[in-house]
This record gives C-alpha cells, sequence and structure tokens, in this order.
C-alpha cells in the first residue's frame, strides 16, 4: 500500500505539471501513453508488436493522437478509421488469412479505442483560451467518482453492482462516486460561472461519472475475459496505461463528441 502510495503521489504530481504546462509538453505525453497504452491492448490479444496488423494499428493509434490541427492540416477521424480497416481487411488477403478477419477487427478496435480516446484528451486541452479548465473539470469529475466510489463502497457497500464483472463494486459505491462528482461539477461552475452554467456542469458531472465507472467496468470485463489482473507494469501497485486512463478513454471523447465541452 505505501509503495501504491508513494507512486500515485509522485505520477499525480507530475501529470498535473505537465497538464498546466500544456503545449508539446501536454500532447507529448498523451501520445506517449496512447503507444503505451496500444502496446498492452496488443499484448492482452496475444499478438506481438512486430506482427503487421499491430504495426498497422501503431499507425492508426499515431494518425488519431498526432496534432495535425497545429500543422494546419485536417485529418478527418473517418477517414483515419475507414483507411485502417481497409489496410487491415487488405492484410487478411495478403497473409491469405493467416491474419484473420477476428484479429483485424480486433486492431482496428484498439486503434479506435485508444488512439481517439487520448486524442479527445488532447483536443480538450487545446481548447481556445480555456483548454486548462474544461481539462481539469472533466478529470477532476472522473477523479472524484472514482474517489466517491471506493469509500462510499469502503462505507456502505452491500449490494454488489455487477459481481461477475468486477466484484468488489457496489451500487452504494456507485451512487456516491455520482454525487462526489456531481458536487465536484458544481464547485468548477461556481467557481466559473461565465465558462459553463450550473445545469451544463451537473450534466457533464453525471455523464463523467456513470461512463467513467462504465469505461472501469469495460476494461474490468475485457481484463477477465484475457485472464489477467493488470495490463501492464508501468506504475508499481497501480497496473498499466489502460487500468489507470480506462475511464479517461470513454468520458472525453464522449463529452467531446456531444459537444457538452467546446469544439
Amino acid at each position: 500500500m505505501r509503495q501504491r502510495i508513494i507512486t500515485g503521489v509522485i505520477a499525480g504530481a507530475i501529470f498535473v505539471a505537465l497538464t498546466v504546462a500544456g503545449g508539446w509538453l501536454y500532447t507529448g505525453l498523451m501520445i506517449l501513453l496512447a503507444m503505451i497504452g496500444f502496446t498492452e491492448y496488443v499484448r492482452m490479444n496475444g499478438v506481438a508488436w512486430s506482427h503487421s496488423s499491430s504495426l498497422l494499428g501503431y499507425a492508426g493509434v499515431l494518425l488519431f493522437v498526432l496534432p495535425w490541427s497545429e500543422w494546419g492540416i485536417t485529418v478527418s477521424g473517418l477517414t483515419i478509421v475507414w483507411m485502417l480497416g481497409f489496410l487491415l481487411l487488405a492484410i487478411t488477403v495478403l497473409t491469405k488469412n493467416k491474419t484473420t478477419i477476428d484479429g483485424a477487427a480486433l486492431m482496428l478496435l484498439g486503434a479506435l479505442y485508444v488512439g481517439y480516446g487520448f486524442a479527445a484528451m488532447i483536443e480538450v486541452r487545446q481548447i481556445e483560451g480555456h483548454g486548462l479548465f474544461w481539462t481539469f473539470l472533466t478529470f477532476f469529475c472522473i477523479w472524484s467518482s472514482d474517489i466517491g466510489a471506493y469509500f462510499f463502497g469502503k462505507a456502505f457497500g452491500k449490494t454488489k453492482l455487477w459481481p461477475s464483472i468486477s466484484p468488489n463494486k457496489t451500487i452504494e459505491g456507485s451512487l456516491g462516486g455520482v454525487v462526489l462528482s456531481l458536487i465536484v461539477s458544481a464547485i468548477f461552475a461556481l467557481a466559473a460561472p461565465e465558462l459553463i452554467s450550473l445545469p451544463q456542469a451537473l450534466l457533464v458531472g453525471l455523464i463523467a461519472a456513470v461512463a467513467g465507472q462504465f469505461g472501469d467496468l469495460i476494461q474490468s470485463a475485457y481484463k477477465r475475459v484475457r485472464g489477467i489482473k493488470d495490463t501492464g507494469a508501468l506504475l508499481p501497485g497501480h497496473g498499466g496505461v489502460l487500468d489507470r486512463c480506462d475511464s479517461w478513454l470513454i468520458v472525453f471523447p464522449l463529452l467531446w463528441l456531444t459537444e457538452l465541452l467546446p469544439v
């Protein structure tokens, strides 16, 4: 537990500092996390990183997360998805089905899940004028939901939320996470009413909590299918990138696509 706390504090401090700094420091961190996360995804599925389908997946992740707009280049996410899908399907033909269509679909899903998730985090931080506000609003809602779910679950948890997927989670803990996320989002609205109204902030807090918990369950379900405890060992006591960022990868794209954050 001591190692877990120390690692968490150090990693958290570095992460917050780079988020505040923004620019290439933050973008570079997101790109690095995306590449490590996709490596974990590839390994979880028992595919070598050097396999042709994996290499295409890495290329797809990079295409998502590179800051094209800063270079004056417009790249459509749909274009990336279609081209990656086409090339992966082409590999099934070129390898005479040694790469199966199931394998191609896995790499396409992984590149979209990891690549677009971290790309959304980069886009939110780059929002003109107040990117840091919207980034911290989203992160703090996610983190408060995690904290609330843990402590409310410890104190009041009796009813299992989804025992076949994550046996320790409870409905009481889940509701506690939602409540704390709503409180945090309301604080952001009260602190900056010129940027976000209270109803909008509460909606962000609600979505961040519910979708974030779903992101956690999605990763738990996938790890259970693959028979592993953690996706990686990047941070001692905390697991891998996908273990730590599972909620982020769902919440940021969802808030971005629904335009609850400025686009």
